[in-house]
């Protein structure tokens, strides 16, 4: 283990112990955080972010909002019973639940790592490719490589990782700030569509169903939960007490930010393509049309933002699919060969001469049929006094989370019923 995490352990114990305060002493519970808030900035949310501010301006804001506070409230759960328990999810559905319901549980698990994988692969490699104006293939090529390379620093343990993924989160929060210093953005208008719900037509609700449906993704309900089992060891409940508060404020500060990240993909989509470009739908199009509208720097930092994001997405969904084999299977494989299984159809997608632009819509659809798993399995977990003894939610968290539940798993139906051409009545 790296001298930065034994520091990291040490800080943490010292402040569980009453013995550092002060600002700097809550800097060693930030990490676990800032790599589930990854999944909130991946290349699939870059075309639904863009669509709706290209389409419908600023009118959708308040709906990325809505999905913000919904992730916010199950990485909070997640990394709940992982302080609790000790355990990370996959861990706790092997040992509480029938086995043939963990082996399903598993398969599902494995295709949507697979698929998480496939969109943020096709994310970094679309950004060099366009920036270098390399073939897709190249960039698939060297996203693998660097992604490689990073994954290696978590044989050093946690510190490391966590500083590199949030490098690059915040690459990608100063790519948007510049972004939204060069867009026109017409703040009265963002403040409005923030704060005022509206559907302007019935197509606003698909997108709106896009943003919200693949909003909570099922490997960062994994991820969470294992990334607090290494970092402290609670020797009893008032530790346990200060850990979760700790972790829900670092929860709430880093989706935060990637909240604000989305908010303002959709501000710079509104502000450059709303007027006389509304059309604009998919990543490809958008670097074309941003460099005569706002000039090369403006697309330059788009794509810069774009290969962070495939970059540290492809890593963290790499660690998810390492901790959904282990905790279910109690199966760790070099991690070489774990890079090697989740990227093969990422490959062989682009390979066969796929759309890129489609595949990404597909390994959504895949990604929406696999969330129930982990969400469901969370929220009976997190409600059992059996398992979280007095840290079992109660019911007005129990409210909430079924709540936010229903609104995803029902938004997702609808996002799967449009793909496959089923009639909803009250989308037509």
């Amino acid at each position: 283990m790296s001298n930065s995490s034994l520091r990291t352990q040490q800080g943490i114990a010292s402040v569980l112990r009453g013995e550092a305060r002060g600002w700097r002493s809550r800097l060693f519970f930030a990490g676990p955080a800032i790599i589930a808030s990854v999944a909130y900035m991946d290349p699939g949310n870059y075309a639904t972010n863009i669509q709706a501010g290209a389409r419908y301006g600023y009118a959708l804001l308040w709906v990325v909002l809505l999905a913000n506070l919904i992730a916010m409230l199950f990485q909070a759960l997640s990394a709940r019973l992982g302080i609790v328990t000790g355990k990370n999810l996959a861990e706790m559905s092997r040992d509480n639940l029938p086995r043939p319901l963990v082996w399903v549980m598993w398969a599902v698990s494995e295709v949507a790592a697979m698929a998480t994988d496939l969109a943020e692969f096709l994310g970094g490699a679309i950004g060099l490719s366009l920036l270098f104006n390399l073939p897709l293939i190249v960039g698939m090529a060297i996203t693998a490589i660097v992604t490689y390379g990073i994954l290696i620093f978590e044989s050093r343990g946690f510190r490391p990782m966590e500083l590199i993924i949030g490098a690059l989160v915040g690459v990608i929060g100063l790519c948007y700030l510049a972004e939204v210093l060069i867009a026109p953005v017409d703040w009265a208008a963002a403040g409005v569509g923030l704060m005022t719900p509206a559907l302007p037509d019935s197509f606003a609700l698909t997108i709106a169903v896009g943003i919200i449906g693949a909003t909570v993704m099922p490997h960062a309900i994994y991820l969470h939960s294992g990334l607090m089992q290494s970092r402290a060891q609670p020797r009893d409940d008032q530790d346990r007490r200060k850990l979760l508060r700790f972790s829900n404020i670092e929860v709430v500060l880093a989706l935060a930010v990637a909240g604000l990240v989305n908010m303002a993909m959709v501000m710079m989509a509104a502000s450059a393509f709303h007027q006389g470009h509304s059309d604009v739908a998919e990543i490809e199009t958008a670097y074309h049309t941003l460099t005569p509208l706002l000039g090369a720097a403006a697309a330059g930092i788009f794509l810069t933002s774009l290969i962070a994001s495939g970059i540290s997405s492809s890593v963290v969904g790499t660690m998810a699919g390492q901790m959904i084999m282990q905790g279910f299977l109690h199966i760790r494989v070099p991690i070489w060969l774990r890079r090697l299984v989740t990227m093969i159809p990422a490959f062989a997608v682009v390979a066969l001469g796929v759309n890129a632009t489609q595949a990404l819509v597909i390994s959504q659809v895949i990604l929406s049929i696999a969330l129930p798993v982990p969400m469901l399995a969370l929220l009976y977990f997190s409600g059992r006094r059996e398992v979280m003894g007095s840290f079992a939610i109660g019911p007005l968290l129990s409210i909430l989370a079924i709540v936010a539940s229903c609104a995803v798993l029902g938004l997702n139906f609808v996002l799967l019923a449009e793909t496959f051409g089923l009639p909803i009545p009250f989308l037509d």
